[in-house]
């Protein structure tokens, strides 16, 4: 893969964190860094840890189906943009129900807006990654685009929330949905 689609990566996974990240801004209403930052640095850490226990889990297994595994990346991948561009047009009736500075909350949401991340790593075996050294580059990037967009959208919703609304889940969806249609294009037609 190449750098450039690990940036793409990044930031389709990211959109999550982006999404949970100005709905929490919207909630805390006054920038208070220690809470910006602990939430960025949790979305940011699981972001790059569930890839990497993805691709450990998978790496051990692809050989078994490399056959197929181009297929299995674009259904991942079309599965998981599908369902960020579900969930981009659902009402979001719940955002005042919790505290985005609790500890216990800020877990919560670090795991449930990586898991997405975790298929992600899956599909990374899938497509040849073999070595730590190859999965260190898309985790640390996947890390670093999560925290620095955790950070913008926390600030955002702080300071625009309540004046526009924007389905930033749509565009994290259709880029991941981009980007699995292209390995397999790839796969079927350009080797």
């Amino acid at each position: 893969m190449t750098s450039l689609e690990n940036w793409f990566i990044a930031i389709g996974l990211a959109m999550d964190c982006l999404a949970v990240s100005i709905a929490s801004g919207i909630i805390m209403k006054k920038v208070r860094w220690r809470n910006i930052l602990t939430m960025a640095f949790f979305f940011g850490f699981f972001q790059s840890l569930m890839p990497f226990l993805g691709w450990l889990g998978a790496s051990r297994f692809s050989h078994l189906i490399k056959d197929i595994d181009h297929w299995l990346v674009f259904v991942i991948l079309f599965f998981l943009g599908g369902r960020m561009i579900w969930e981009s047009f659902k009402e979001d009736a719940c955002k005042r129900k919790f505290n985005p500075a609790s500890m216990q909350v800020i877990f919560t949401l670090s795991i449930a807006t990586s898991l997405d991340a975790l298929a992600v790593g899956v599909s990374f075996a899938f497509l040849g990654v073999k070595t730590i050294d190859q999965i260190l580059s898309p985790i640390l990037i996947i890390g670093l685009v999560s925290f620095l967009m955790s950070v913008c959208g926390l600030l955002f919703g702080i300071f625009f929330g309540y004046r526009y609304k924007i389905k930033v889940e749509l565009w994290g969806g259709l880029i991941l949905i981009a980007i699995g249609t292209k390995i397999l294009i790839e796969h079927l037609y350009l080797q």
